[in-house]
């Protein structure tokens, strides 16, 4: 009987979490929905243009394998 009861509380305390989660407030209709900062393109594109150019090419596996292939032996 003592676990039937225990039993119940934990189905009821977690039941009530899950319920909670899932209520939302209702959106106020007079707050405009675009919460989105805009976007500068001039501002963007200067800022594309002043990232400097590599001056090796990019390897993400160099740390994997050797740099030069392997030599067979004669």
């Amino acid at each position: 009987m003592r676990i039937l009861v225990i039993a119940a509380a934990v189905l009821a305390l977690t039941a009530g979490s899950a319920q909670a989660q899932g209520r939302r407030q209702p959106l106020d209709p007079a707050k405009p929905a675009d919460n989105k900062p805009k976007v500068d393109e001039k501002a963007y594109k200067s800022a594309l243009e002043r990232i400097p150019e590599p001056k090796d090419k990019y390897d993400p596996w160099g740390g994997a394998r050797p740099s030069e292939p392997a030599k067979t032996p004669k």
